[in-house]
């Protein structure tokens, strides 16, 4: 026992050296970056100016210098300033909707408003400091949506952890953001933070907010107990917290997923979030509810600043109806939830448009002979029409008469019979998958930004438009290319009032993301034609640097790859620092619908590929194990066709390998929002890749 104690006091006092340490070095930092972060604004000419506000900080208490210039001109306002606009515009429209035992309830803008108002007084009374955080562990919901706005208010910074995160990646955000308040989803949820309490130095509650608590513990409470706490606050108190809130502070805190090394706290400010959901928005053709109330589904990670700034901050702005998807959304019913609301407008990260698109043509392959023609008819008419947007009279009546006959009951089956734009970002998408949803006359409308960009710097939209593009610029933000290469690709950066104001705690990584002029450098690369658009081509540490130094973008490659082999579900290209490129590929497969975790059947889609090369197989590990002769062949010479068609011999793929289950979130191969994180999957496929370079 004497041993164990001991055990743990030396772990409390290096917790306690480790907090010390934290504090001393923010000190010291704080001071440094009063002088340095001057270097990205005006220089101060006499002593006797006060200084200037930097266009950077790395402290959640500081100011930032906004970016307003004649193109981007509009008042700056606060989140509380916005939302009192449309509590005058929209207050007796209906703002969210959420399923309660089988019933949608509705909650109106002016009800959403009190709310709020509440929980900013019970947070105050739960002892919310300013510029501390309230950080929200759940699935989409009106408590995600009103706990957000009321920390907002009462002087927090709202801060999203990813429900998929560990007790310990929590703790990270937890300690970094340095939440008095964490708003939990569920029991599972709560056992999360309660294994980490003891080592969050700034928590002062926890609160509960869709089940009942199975046991009581101090500080606890449920969301209707929370919602009471306040009611002895002044509404003087809060509204003097209210009024000195300024547009250029910080009021959200949004946490890159870690691809590549530790999540980074980019710091959003009040303008960040009220310029953008007004501007982007529009420019992406969201109308305001006075001509027409957008009806959206909200379903994808709040903690992402894509679901956060379409579903929460546009919601306000422009008055849209939100209707909450299950929290099995991604498991199969969020389908039967867009039958329901009937959105408007529906936005997905490209993972999401892929599965519609595999269960689509897995429905199709099972199809009889009869409805396979003439939906292959009407796709093949709607997509030639589409791409060439010209033609003979005969064609737009082929065209409409193929959406009478065939789409309009695919749309209809989707619950996207009224859904005018469709939305895709956070990631690329394939040229297969635009290319299918075009052929069922659903354009994709590509968004492109960043955490640090407050969402899409640049829109697609009815009116802005170019397939493989995302768009261009929104209206008062500008896009510019570094470092071009003879085909006009250069590293992407921005300049805009959507621009953040800075990473909390980590000045470094801040100023090797906003150069010396203020732009903020993306790490992507692409390139703009002749009109503004932009097309997103690669990015710069995903780059293959071969043994030979060769430049070899992966993504182009990877996508050609799983063009030419619709059994293909992944494919990744290896070979930096190597002497030649190899590839890891994963095979489409149907997913565990209650875990949504690929199983080791195929699709449909997959097995009719097999059965058209002469393969009897029908699970991957048939094809893993005995290395199924037809299949592989079939591979080698899909491989062999995307080789033909490199500009070099560097970009051909020489050696490959099919992986025995396909990648995942659980599998530790994608981030929250499905995007490949690569250096997690060269880990833990070591062994095969090292395989490929043996002498």
């Amino acid at each position: 026992m004497a041993g164990s104690e001991e055990t743990l006091k030396k772990k409390l006092q290096d917790e306690n050296e480790i907090a010390e340490s934290h504090e001393t070095r923010t000190l010291t930092n704080k001071l440094k970056i009063s002088k340095e972060s001057l270097t990205y604004s005006e220089k101060i000419q006499d002593k006797g100016k006060e200084p200037p506000e930097p266009l950077w900080t790395t402290f959640a208490d500081s100011v930032v210098k906004l970016r307003i210039d004649h193109s981007c001109s509009q008042t700056p306002i606060t989140v509380h300033q916005m939302f009192k606009e449309t509590v005058d515009k929209y207050g007796p429209l209906n703002a969210m909707a959420s399923k309660k035992n089988g019933k949608w309830e509705k909650i109106t803008f002016a009800e959403y408003y009190n709310l709020s108002w509440k929980a900013a007084k019970s947070f105050l009374k739960l002892g919310l400091e300013r510029f501390h955080s309230v950080a929200i562990l759940g699935f989409n919901s009106p408590e995600w949506f009103v706990s957000a706005v009321g920390a907002i208010f009462a002087g927090g910074i709202v801060t999203g952890i990813y429900t998929t995160n560990s007790p310990e990646a929590c703790h990270y955000i937890a300690y970094d953001c340095k939440a008095n308040v964490i708003v939990v989803e569920n029991q599972k949820q709560l056992d999360k933070i309660m294994q980490i309490w003891s080592r969050l130095p700034y928590l002062k509650a926890v609160v509960l907010y869709n089940d009942s608590l199975s046991e009581r513990h101090p500080n606890l409470y449920t969301m209707e107990e929370f919602m009471e706490l306040g009611n002895e606050i002044p509404n003087a108190t809060l509204n003097d917290i209210i009024s000195s809130q300024k547009p250029n502070q910080c009021c959200v805190l949004v946490y890159t997923s870690g691809t590549t090394g530790k999540p980074k706290g980019a710091m959003l400010s009040h303008d960040n979030i009220t310029w953008t959901a007004a501007h982007a928005s529009r420019a992406g053709d969201m109308q305001p509810a006075e001509i027409q109330q957008e009806i959206i589904v909200s379903y994808l990670p709040l903690s992402h600043i894509a679901a956060q700034i379409y579903d929460l901050w546009t919601g306000i702005k422009w008055g849209e109806q939100v209707y909450f998807a299950e929290p099995d959304a991604l498991k199969g019913s969020l389908v039967n939830t867009l039958k329901e609301a009937q959105p408007t407008s529906h936005m997905g990260v490209p993972r999401v448009w892929e599965k519609i698109m595999e269960k689509l043509k897995d429905t199709s392959a099972q199809s009889g002979f009869m409805k396979k023609k003439v939906l292959s008819w009407a796709m093949s008419i709607s997509l030639e029409r589409n791409l060439s947007c010209s033609g003979s009279d005969l064609k737009p009546f082929r065209t409409r008469l193929a959406d009478y006959l065939v789409h309009a009951k695919i749309r209809s089956a989707l619950g996207f019979s009224h859904c005018q734009k469709h939305f895709s970002g956070a990631a690329p998408v394939t040229t297969e998958t635009l290319d299918f949803f075009l052929s069922l006359n659903i354009p994709l409308y590509q968004a492109y930004g960043m955490s640090e960009t407050t969402g899409p710097h640049c829109m697609s939209g009815p009116y802005v438009y170019r397939r493989h593009s995302c768009g261009k610029a929104v209206p008062g933000c500008k896009v510019k290319l570094v470092n071009e290469d003879a085909d006009g690709n250069g590293e992407i950066c921005f300049w805009g009032r959507t621009v953040f104001m800075g990473y909390l705690n980590m000045e470094d990584k801040t100023k090797e993301a906003i150069d010396d002029d203020g732009w903020l450098h993306s790490g992507d690369l692409g390139r703009l034609d002749k009109d503004g658009f932009l097309y997103v081509t690669g990015r710069i540490k995903e780059l293959i640097i071969t043994a030979g130094g060769e430049n070899v973008p992966p993504i182009p490659i990877e996508d050609e790859v799983k063009k030419e082999l619709p059994i293909v579900s992944n494919a990744m290209l290896i070979g930096d620092q190597k002497k030649f490129l190899s590839m890891l590929l994963t095979l489409k497969s149907a997913l565990d619908p209650d875990t949504s975790d690929p199983t080791d059947n195929l699709t449909e889609q997959a097995r009719e590929f097999c059965q058209k090369i002469g393969s009897k197989a029908t699970k991957v590990s048939e094809i893993v194990a005995t290395r199924d002769q037809a299949v592989y062949q079939a591979i080698q010479e899909g491989i062999d066709r995307v080789n033909m068609k490199s500009t070099a011999s560097v970009q051909h793929i020489q050696k490959w390998t099919v992986l025995e289950r396909d990648f995942s979130i659980s599998g530790g191969e994608f981030g929250p929002t499905m995007k490949l994180k690569r250096l997690a999957v060269l880990e833990k496929y070591k062994d095969e890749i090292d395989s490929f370079y043996k002498e």
